[in-house]
């Protein structure tokens, strides 16, 4: 099943994306300046958006950000992280996991890319890779960068009663408030761009025979 499954997604992945409909189902609402074609002035940034069977099912890693780190401290995200100089996408995205989460490049399966995501309040343009293994990879933790490893299984997600709102300051002009959806997993929250990228991960395998039980 990993075999078929990693051919039909790869296959879809080779298909217009679901993009930026799918992409804002889960984005902060209002979204005051916020525009999605300003990539060109945004550092690149790769996350691994890993798939593997586990009891029977698919799920994908997250990681709670450790306290210690200086920026985006306590918040769920995919393994992932700047790209260095002369690295690809794929590249950045694998060596990250591999640093955060201890998983070694040479086990993963990359199948494609999902839609770029612009962060403006980080000033990254965010690349999300798709990968698969077969079968769950033993993790091993960066205890400076990620204080918590949460498996989410991708039935879980995309079941309604999964996604919940609750309202959050806005850090940047002109402030106020804002009304954000995320995904309650394992008593996380999965908010922001990571939960924008799983929505279009969702609508797209939503496509893919078989590929969510």
């Amino acid at each position: 099943m990993p075999d078929a499954f990693a051919a039909a997604l790869r296959r879809r992945l080779t298909a217009p994306l679901p993009g930026l409909d799918a992409q804002l189902r889960m984005a902060p609402k209002p979204r005051p300046n916020w525009d999605p074609q300003a990539g060109s002035s945004l550092r690149a940034a790769a996350v691994l958006v890993l798939l593997y069977p586990r009891e029977d099912r698919w799920w994908l890693p997250l990681t709670l950000r450790s306290a210690t780190l200086p920026h985006h401290t306590g918040q769920v995200s995919l393994p992932g992280g700047r790209l260095d100089p002369g690295e690809s996408v794929e590249e950045a995205a694998l060596r990250e996991a591999f640093e955060e989460v201890g998983l070694p490049a040479a086990e993963v399966e990359v199948l494609g890319r999902l839609t770029p995501l612009p962060i403006p309040v980080s000033g990254h343009l965010l690349h999300p890779v798709v990968g698969v293994v077969g079968k769950r990879p033993t993790f091993s933790l960066a205890a400076n960068e990620v204080e918590r490893l949460i498996e989410a299984p991708l039935q879980y997600l995309r079941h309604p009663d999964t996604v919940k709102w609750e309202q959050r300051a806005r850090q940047q002009p002109p402030g106020g408030l804002m009304d954000v959806p995320y995904f309650d997993v394992d008593g996380a929250h999965v908010w922001g761009a990571t939960a924008m990228v799983l929505a279009e991960l969702l609508a797209l395998l939503e496509d893919v025979e078989g590929a969510i039980r």
